[in-house]
């Protein structure tokens, strides 16, 4: 009796264990355990189903990296440009100057070129004169004196003609003006050439040109971008020295500039350049403003080196309106050159004349285009024969 009442009791604990489990798997908001996936079979990429079967004693194996680890391609830095030399870049650009002055030339040769001159004609002539720009106090010097030589000369050849209109041209734009551009070091210091003008002019670009020129005819160069109200501009020139391989000098936007431009000088020394070029704003505030920014700049430099040439630039198709300004400049700086952009896009070439006479000094530097290399030292007979055509 006791065994079946043990075996009784051992059925009844076994039921219970199986109900408690099958209780446990079921219960309400329980959840089943996850079905066990078969392993991820990845297809093998090209090259592996492609490649021969090793043979047997080759014990070479090949690892193909995962996607994750492959390396990005490098980046490449711009190719250094050698620009041309400066030498001649006015006669390469002649036929360009001469298309865009035809008006001027041609119309004073074909006027003077008349049997009759009266006034009638010379009142045509002084217009024609005005109207490129020449100016009225240059016009009426330049028609007095061709009234003069027209008189002493009586019957004229059309190469009589032109003969005496060249050689009146040249003694107005001042073919014996000293247009030397002053880039070379002294001893073991960089010459230092300051950059001024009005926005909008030009004037970064041509900082940009110059630095291209200097560079082409051998000279190392470093570029200051102190022109740090635009922050445009020092990124501008960046990009034209990257271009050539100029170190460029910024600082941070509406810093300030003379710290950049002391920044640059100190550079130009420490890597031996030939010349430092300075690129400063061309806020046009107030005179005061102008003076004290442009004064503090210029001061700051010659702590370290000569200010050797203040470039004036100025933009030939503004005419007249661009010379009140560019007076302002000249009265607040010691300006040594000028240098006129977009001499090729205007009909008005008289403005070499006029600027130089208002303002006492030379142009040394065209711009005859919108090329890197259309920036050329200027050259008076050039371009009075590019006025005259052949």
């Amino acid at each position: 009796m006791d065994g079946y009442l043990g075996i009784i009791v051992i059925v009844v604990v076994v039921a219970l264990v199986a109900a408690g489990g099958l209780f446990l798997l079921f219960k309400p908001g329980g959840k089943a355990a996850p079905p066990v996936e078969p392993p991820e079979v990845r297809p093998l990429p090209e090259e592996e189903r492609k490649a021969p079967a090793a043979e047997e004693g080759d014990t070479a194996t090949t690892t193909v990296p995962p996607p994750s680890v492959i390396a990005p391609p490098p980046v490449l830095k711009p190719e250094i440009e050698v620009p041309p030399p400066s030498a001649g870049r006015m006669v390469r650009l002649r036929a360009r100057l001469a298309r865009s002055q035809n008006a001027l030339g041609k119309g004073l040769l074909e006027l003077l070129s008349r049997d009759r001159l009266d006034d009638d004609v010379w009142d045509e002539i002084e217009e024609i004169l005005i109207t490129a720009d020449v100016g009225v106090a240059p016009t009426r010097a330049m028609v007095d004196d061709l009234r003069t030589r027209v008189k002493v000369l009586g019957t004229r050849t059309p190469a009589d003609v032109r003969a005496m209109l060249r050689e009146e041209l040249l003694t107005q734009v001042g073919a014996d003006l000293d247009r030397t551009l002053h880039t070379s070091p002294h001893g073991e210091r960089p010459a230092v050439v300051l950059v001024v003008g009005v926005n909008g002019t030009g004037k970064t670009t041509t900082t940009g040109k110059l630095a291209r020129a200097l560079i082409g005819d051998g000279k190392k160069v470093v570029l200051g971008a102190a022109d740090t109200f635009r922050a445009a501009a020092a990124d501008q020139l960046q990009t034209w020295g990257e271009r050539v391989g100029a170190d460029v000098v910024r600082g941070p936007e509406a810093g300030d500039p003379a710290s950049v431009a002391f920044d640059a000088t100190a550079k130009g020394i420490e890597v031996k350049a030939d010349t430092v070029i300075v690129d400063t704003a061309g806020r046009l505030h107030t005179k005061t403003g102008l003076m004290d920014e442009l004064g503090k700049v210029k001061r700051v430099i010659e702590k370290k080196a000569t200010v050797d040439e203040v470039l004036l630039v100025l933009d030939a198709t503004t005419g007249q309106n661009g010379m009140r300004q560019a007076q302002v400049f000249a009265e607040v700086v010691n300006v040594t050159g000028i240098a006129l952009t977009k001499l090729d896009g205007t009909a008005k070439g008289g403005i070499v004349i006029s600027v130089q006479r208002e303002l006492g000094v030379p142009v040394k530097l065209v711009g005859l285009g919108e090329g890197p290399d259309d920036l050329a030292p200027f050259d008076p007979e050039v371009f009075v024969d590019a006025l005259l055509g052949e």
